[in-house]
């Protein structure tokens, strides 16, 4: 413990966050960090606890309390406060491959569940994160070299995101040669193109791609896994509705059986990319995209040419409804605003939360309190209200003789508690339905499990959320010899950190069955 009375004697310090009216203007990271000195400051706050829930990553009341990575957090903060970055950065990548993602996008499960909360205002882990790691990678300590042994077992990874990354660094430490596949053009899964730039700029993430490289690992990219037909059958059709904004002429193919013949073991971590629709009348209606859809084509058109050619969805001018309140709803919210909407409307099904914790969510549960967030902030700024509209769902959509959306018609909600279950039943309210104008839709309304054709391609069984199976939540085989599954396509949609977690347990599996045992953790 650096300092003592830290806690007592410094007050809590973020980043300073570019206005609203300002960041708007362009699609970069708009939070301006806090100097060193001031850092180490921030660090002097961490009390050491006896017990640190910030790191405890249990689940409490059926919500995670602390991080998942079981970050070593009062250690490093000790270290930063020192003025000891490099003993900092050690311990941090003992537990975390990629704190330059999670200090960027995590929701901090860690400063939720911080004993300052008690009576004050958390200590900025997140921050405190994102200064050890910038500092790592300006100063040389983040490891760039091939491991010295090498085993010889071969391992696939199928996608590329954090729980596929997470298990290929891993496994590539233990001296494996891994090689991952990315349908996409570019390495990051979600990262890549689920997460706006403006929340995390995607040379962070070619950053470490490029390390990741020099440590040995292979990067296939443009190329999917599966049976070749079915995959160019449902991607042709996904991409008639994008309006062509999707095609990827450099698209292609290595079936499952090559894949199984040709490696000692096969992670599958292609995500929960099933996205849940809202099956309306209209629904068929030009102009109504899934999120995960938009944000790809922006992200995409950004990185290709500043959005010069175009293949992008565009919202400038236009009256966009969102429909969903988490967190991908509110990045479309946000892309809506720097793109020149008109006006951005949030649909959200559940009620507004109490801006303070109800005395029935004491710490160190989650906070189940209202957030406004980044993209709200912006509509606000620049709309003068708040974009959300709770307790309220889309009945139809409305068309013009072309085909096009122009409205929305949406129904107020109510929750009534039934008698018989005493369960909570979501009920519409009588004549209370109401048109909203709209010229693009955005599906925000959450994923119901993983794509199935990679799961049908390599024969492992699926649950009833349609995520891959294993004998229980902890492991990570599946019905197939030599296949494993971690991520989102084994827990279902979850955070990044989480994902994280789940492809460093997924490596120590593969691991075990190849060699025999494990020293990873």
């Amino acid at each position: 413990m650096g300092k003592p009375t830290g806690f007592l004697d410094y007050e809590r310090e973020t980043s300073t966050e570019i206005a609203p009216e300002e960041r708007i203007k362009n699609f970069n990271e708009f939070h301006i960090p806090l100097s060193a000195e001031e850092q180490k400051i921030q660090a002097a706050r961490c009390m050491d606890c006896g017990v640190p829930f910030c790191q405890s990553g249990m689940l409490i009341g059926g919500m995670a309390s602390g991080c998942p990575l079981n970050n070593l957090i009062p250690e490093w903060n000790d270290m930063l406060y020192n003025d000891n970055w490099e003993h900092a950065y050690f311990r941090l990548s003992k537990t975390n491959n990629f704190p330059e993602f999670t200090s960027r996008v995590c929701p901090a499960l860690c400063e939720k569940a911080c004993t300052c909360n008690i009576n004050g205002e958390p200590v900025s882990v997140r921050e405190n994160e994102m200064a050890i790691i910038e500092n790592a990678y300006a100063k040389g300590y983040v490891n760039d070299q091939p491991p010295k042994g090498h085993t010889g077992k071969k391992v696939a990874v199928i996608g590329s995101g954090p729980s596929g990354l997470a298990a290929a660094d891993q496994l590539n430490s233990r001296g494996h040669d891994v090689t991952v596949y990315e349908r996409s053009d570019r390495p990051g899964g979600l990262l890549m193109y689920g997460i706006p730039n403006m929340k995390l700029e995607k040379h962070v993430i070619d950053r470490k791609i490029d390390y990741m490289k020099k440590r040995g690992i292979k990067f296939v990219l443009n190329t999917e896994v599966a049976t070749g037909r079915n995959t160019a059958k449902a991607s042709c059709a996904k991409d008639d509705q994008m309006n062509g904004y999707l095609k990827n002429k450099e698209q292609k193919y290595v079936k499952a059986e090559e894949i199984l013949n040709e490696y000692d073991a096969v992670v599958l971590a292609c995500g929960a990319s099933n996205p849940r629709d809202i099956k309306v009348p209209g629904r068929e209606a030009k102009g109504i995209y899934f999120a995960v859809d938009f944000l790809k084509t922006t992200t995409k058109s950004l990185l290709n040419s500043g959005f010069a050619d175009k293949q992008h969805v565009s919202c400038k001018d236009k009256k966009v409804l969102v429909i969903g309140g988490g967190d991908t709803g509110n990045d479309c919210v946000g892309t809506a605003v720097r793109e020149g909407a008109a006006n951005v409307i949030q649909l959200e099904m559940m009620p507004k939360l109490p801006d303070e914790r109800a005395a029935n969510n004491p710490w160190p549960e989650w906070p189940k309190i209202c957030k406004t967030d980044y993209g709200q902030q912006e509509a606000i700024a620049v709309y003068g209200q708040d974009p959300r509209i709770y307790e309220t769902t889309v009945k139809e959509f409305v068309k013009d003789k072309e085909g096009n959306v122009t409205a929305a018609k949406c129904v107020k909600l109510a929750w009534v508690k039934d008698e018989k279950t005493g369960r909570m039943n979501m009920t519409e309210v009588p004549d209370s339905e109401y048109m909203i104008e709209c010229d693009v839709v955005l599906i925000a309304a959450g994923f119901l499990g993983c794509q199935t054709y990679v799961a049908e391609s390599f024969g492992v069984e699926l649950n009833e959320r349609t995520n891959v199976k294993t004998p229980c939540p902890n492991s990570y085989s599946t019905n197939v010899s030599k296949v494993f599954t971690a991520g989102d396509m084994h827990r279902g949609q979850s955070l990044v950190v989480w994902a994280i977690r789940e492809g460093r347990e997924a490596a120590m599996a593969v691991d075990t069955m190849l060699i025999g045992y494990t020293n990873l953790q």
